[in-house]
């Protein structure tokens, strides 16, 4: 049979595929798209409606689609067509793929996926399984990556378990995912739940599990395959990204890729308090991955202004479930110990914020109206801009609301959620240039790349980040930057070094539009393309 070649500005790519096969295929099949002499040559003439529809005109047909549904929870049906709709407008359809829908759609996702997997012992059979040996990233490049989880800390809504496959879609980042079971006794008990009905697995077990998992992934895809580990609880977390950070080319998407996004908006704050971090005094509550992961990587942005790391950590307090953390608590953790000052021991936030009088309160731990009304006004009594960030998610957990700040204080910079600002960019440079091992510092220069793209007007409109409609431009943007610190710190691997970086990571990036069709009549029967004047 004849190759039919599919041209796209990334090259061509052949396929033997015909007539229902394709029409199955997702990277191949554009519905009423096709032309004619596509439909002809590829057989599927008659397997579609005969008209003929744009990309732009499916577009709207789905638009109505989403606009019947007036259950957000009901709109993320339209999901397998978001892809295209999300680079049109990412504000509009973000919080359907995100949170807020999120939170709510992996609480419910008993009631529509009927298919757990039994990891142990098959991961390679698993991986094996899946249809294609090229893995797209977030589908902004063609190279391989993959994101995994084992469902134990999903946003702010704790032990999800399989559950947690949900938040991974609305990450637009799942390509495979471990489905574990959980060790929360109402989803043990809930006859719907589609994990393994037993508690989690710890210790030497649970280790090995992971030891295979990368190793399948990198046996099949190679050691330059970009693993993500998402939603894992702090007890394996930190101890995860340690144990492999500098063996694979892997990062934890909440320790490092939050803290990124964090700090580009406090970078982007100092545009309007007119100072540098090292006047700022921070208070974080909450002291697990998300906090812990800012604070590092502030004090490595602190740092580069001219101090220790000993001194920059002096700036940064925390509190967690018992407390403010200080030196002589008892059971501190390694993570934790770092920040832990000379002080006497305070018991609530308001209390601490009363005494420490920070310019900036950053809300890490998902307890929903954290930052109550005393808190701001604290916070508006001693700064002329205090720098207030909500962080936490679902929206619920969110330690307040902007229309709150704005009506206590008149004064107030807040920042919430533009996570899945970074995501893109990161991967993508990455994996443009072969990075083997991610270090904090690329973190870092993603968050300075992404406040640089912070204008006077973005200001000026209440903004610390760029547009969620510009993602497109700020991910190409990132992964410049991404690939320019790389290849100045002699960490990629793809050489030559290319000379237009610009154009380089734009030949990587993927199009949501569709291939056409570059079709050879040679071997086809000529009354076959005579039809209707072919």
């Amino acid at each position: 049979m004849k190759r039919s070649t599919i041209y796209s500005r990334k090259g061509s790519v052949n396929t033997k595929k015909r007539g229902y096969d394709i029409t199955r295929n997702p990277h191949l099949n554009k519905g009423m798209a096709f032309t004619l002499e596509e439909r002809l040559q590829l057989g599927i003439h008659g397997l579609l409606p005969p008209c003929f529809l744009s990309q732009d005109v499916q577009v709207l047909r789905v638009m109505k689609s989403y606009e019947t549904r007036s259950n957000p929870l009901d709109k993320t049906e339209t999901r397998s067509s978001l892809y295209r709709l999300l680079t049109s407008d990412t504000e509009k359809f973000m919080p359907i793929v995100y949170t807020p829908t999120v939170g709510l759609a992996c609480q419910q996702y008993g009631l529509v996926c009927s298919s757990p997997i039994h990891d142990r012992g098959h991961i390679a059979t698993m991986l094996n399984s899946w249809p294609e040996d090229n893995l797209r990233y977030l589908h902004y490049t063609l190279k391989p990556a993959i994101v995994v989880t084992d469902g134990e800390r999903i946003l702010g809504l704790g032990d999800l378990g399989s559950y947690g496959w949900e938040f991974q879609w609305g990450s637009w980042a799942l390509v495979h995912g471990l489905w574990w079971s959980s060790a929360t006794a109402t989803l043990l008990d809930d006859p719907l739940y589609i994990g393994l009905k037993h508690k989690r697995i710890r210790g030497k077990e649970y280790d090995d599990l992971i030891d295979e998992f990368m190793q399948a992934v990198t046996d099949k895809y190679g050691m330059n395959c970009l693993i993500q580990f998402e939603d894992f609880a702090n007890s394996n977390a930190f101890r995860i990204l340690n144990k492999y950070r500098n063996r694979y080319c892997t990062f934890n998407d909440d320790i490092q890729g939050t803290a990124s996004v964090a700090v580009a908006g406090i970078l982007a704050a100092l545009k309007i308090t007119k100072n540098r971090l090292l006047d700022h005094k921070f208070v974080f509550q909450g002291a697990g991955e998300a906090a812990l992961g800012i604070a590092h990587l502030l004090i490595m942005a602190m740092a580069k202004e001219g101090v220790t790391k000993e001194e920059a950590a002096k700036r940064i307090w925390m509190v967690d479930s018992k407390g403010l953390i200080v030196k002589g608590r008892s059971h501190l953790n390694h993570e934790k110990e770092e920040f832990a000052h000379e002080h006497p021991h305070v018991k609530t936030l308001e209390e601490v914020v009363s005494t420490i009088k920070p310019t900036a309160i950053i809300g890490v731990a998902a307890i929903g109206g954290a930052f109550t009304e005393k808190i701001i006004k604290n916070m508006a009594s001693f700064n002329e801009r205090p720098i207030i960030f909500a962080l936490s998610n679902p929206t619920s957990k969110a330690e307040c609301t902007a229309e709150q700040c704005y009506t206590l204080t008149e004064f107030i910079i807040t920042s919430f959620w533009k996570q899945r600002l970074r995501l893109p960019g990161v991967a993508l440079g990455v994996i443009a240039c072969g990075v083997r091992h991610i270090s904090d510092d690329l973190f870092l220069t993603t968050a300075e790349a992404i406040a640089d793209m912070v204008t006077e007007e973005h200001l000026a409109e209440g903004r610390l980040y760029p547009p969620l409609n510009t993602i497109r431009e700020v991910s190409f943007k990132i992964a410049v930057k991404v690939v320019n610190h790389a290849y100045k710190h002699s960490i990629a691997s793809v050489y030559p070094e290319p000379k237009d970086k610009e154009a380089f990571v734009l030949s990587q990036t993927y199009s949501p539009d569709y291939d056409s069709f570059t079709l050879d009549t040679y071997g086809w029967p000529q009354e076959a393309m005579n039809v209707q004047g072919v």
